[in-house]
């Protein structure tokens, strides 16, 4: 179950950055509600997980799976580059927090 809550968490910090991007293009009292909500979602679940799953595997799982996440969302919805240099690194993000979870 703590790998799945640190799916979700990974989640929250996605949708974090996404209404960080949406509040700047238009600042609402909305958009700075969700950045809190979506944040505070993803440390409640970060901290569940970091019941059953050390603090560094954890930590770097979160913060890539996050990162992965705000480069496809960029490329996907925000017309950011998508060039091959791109995603040959972001490959690396999700295969070395792959190589954590093998470890």
């Amino acid at each position: 179950m703590a790998w799945l809550y640190l799916v979700i968490a990974s989640f929250g910090e996605i949708f974090g950055v996404m209404c960080i991007n949406l509040y700047l293009r238009n600042k609402s009292l909305g958009w700075l509600l969700m950045i809190i909500f979506t944040f505070g979602g993803g440390f409640l679940f970060l901290s569940l997980a970091m019941r059953d799953i050390p603090l560094g595997t954890a930590y770097a799982i979160w913060t890539g799976l996050g990162a992965a996440g705000a480069v496809l969302l960029g490329i996907l919805f925000f017309k950011e580059s998508a060039g091959w240099r791109r995603i040959l690194f972001l490959f690396c993000i999700i295969a070395g927090a792959v190589g954590l979870k093998v470890l």
